[in-house]
């Protein structure tokens, strides 16, 4: 039988996303051997469009700041909430934790790609087209097999692999670590379009997500880009599909058509690009890491698009990953589990204790509210911009008992 070609290498990255190009060009800046393995080839088209202030933070870490500041997206400077004839707007620049002011809204293709160009211009090397598919981690090294697009195999022997592979989960499906999710089954339906957005109210330098004027579980999201295009989607229970059009593009401009505070707003728009749908993406793992590998962002554990929370937990597992590994390839003994796994998940289950708020309706309560005193506002705006670990915020620190206390509030306000 033939030999099966074998590579060496210090640092195996899965994917080559937000969260696998800033790891990559972290540890490459620490002086390490790395080498990231991406089945796509960039640009391809991925949702998780609208960025929290947060993410910048691991931008500049990672020395890509500069070149994302000079692309010409969308400046994003908060979240705006509509239910009805309620406006909630939410600034950025004035939060709790003082985080950065603004950050982007991007469409994927060109952002991921742009990070992933600069994680080559610092020495990563990226090697598109290709596919794992299979993993031994049962000895002391960790071996991938990697098959290229003329189907050819190689092994990769490695020290230490991050799986970045966001959807794809790649080492949580060979290596048997899928666990399944609380989250309801729930469904998205969207499309980029031509907005010609007029609308006097409309600001395009947030996100502004609607809730159906009567199915509160049903939601919205409308992400102005810098070239007068908007990516568009609603959000619901599978049930709430049940019965409907089952062309992706009628589908969703129904839903829309019964929100009429979104419609004004699209009124004008040119829908030119078929729609698309993915359901089921909530996920979850039996652990985060393990000998010789950690899991980053979605390729961990994806909760809801709600809040935009995506790419931010995977920035920000990437970078903790990235300054965990750097110490132990240098000698240090590393816990993974105290300083990784449950840091990391301290600011997710804020996240999720939000995300089961919104669905409820309590948070949204919380959101429309009209006598919300302006600290209340700050500390929520925090989280909104992504800074769901800063545990000085008591909106942080204690969620659940936060969020009820301001809910019932609310609902006695309301009688």
């Amino acid at each position: 039988m033939p030999t099966v070609e074998m590579e060496r290498r210090q640092v195996v990255v899965i994917g080559a996303g937000p969260s696998g190009a800033i790891a990559a060009a972290l540890l490459k800046r620490k002086g390490h051997d790395v080498v990231i393995i991406e089945r796509e080839h960039f640009p391809r088209f991925s949702i998780g469009e609208s960025l929290l202030s947060h993410c910048i933070d691991f931008i500049e870490e990672a020395g890509m700041f500069e070149a994302v500041q000079a692309a010409g997206f969308q400046v994003k400077t908060g979240a705006a909430f509509a239910w009805g004839e309620r406006y909630s707007a939410f600034d950025f620049g004035d939060t709790f934790s003082n985080g950065k002011p603004t950050t982007y809204q991007v469409q994927r293709g060109e952002f991921d790609k742009l990070l992933a160009d600069q994680a080559a211009l610092q020495g990563v090397d990226i090697r598109y087209g290709q596919t794992i598919v299979g993993a031994d981690f049962s000895g002391d090294c960790r071996y991938l097999q990697v098959l290229r697009q003329n189907g050819s195999k190689y092994h990769l022997k490695a020290k230490f692999v991050l799986d970045a592979s966001g959807y794809g989960r790649v080492l949580s499906r060979l290596l048997d670590l899928e666990a399944p999710s609380n989250f309801p089954l729930r469904r998205a339906v969207f499309t980029h379009v031509e907005d010609r957005i007029e609308h006097p109210g409309f600001d395009r330098s947030k996100i502004l997500i609607t809730t159906h004027p009567v199915k509160r579980d049903i939601w919205f999201w409308t992400i102005p880009f810098s070239n007068g295009r908007c990516s568009v989607g609603v959000v619901a229970a599978q049930t709430h599909f049940d019965g409907r059009d089952s062309d992706l593009d009628a589908c969703l401009r129904g839903f829309i058509d019964e929100t009429p505070s979104l419609s004004g707003v699209l009124q004008n728009a040119v829908w030119d690009t078929p729609a698309r749908s993915i359901g089921g993406y909530a996920a979850n793992v039996k652990t985060l890491h393990g000998p010789g590998f950690a899991l980053l962002g979605n390729a961990a554990e994806f909760l809801d698009p709600v809040f935009s929370s995506g790419v931010t937990i995977a920035m920000r597992s990437a970078s903790m990953a990235a300054g965990l590994l750097h110490r132990q390839l240098t000698g240090e003994t590393v816990n993974w589990q105290t300083e990784f796994a449950e840091p990391l998940k301290r600011g997710v289950d804020t996240f999720r204790c939000y995300v089961e708020g919104w669905y409820a309706g309590t948070f949204q309560d919380v959101i429309f509210h009209p006598g919300s005193s302006p600290e209340i506002r700050r500390m929520i705006s925090a989280i909104l911009a992504g800074y769901a670990w800063d545990e000085r915020n008591p909106f942080v620190s204690e969620p659940k008992r936060r969020l009820r206390m301001l809910s019932e509030i609310c609902a006695s306000d309301a009688v």
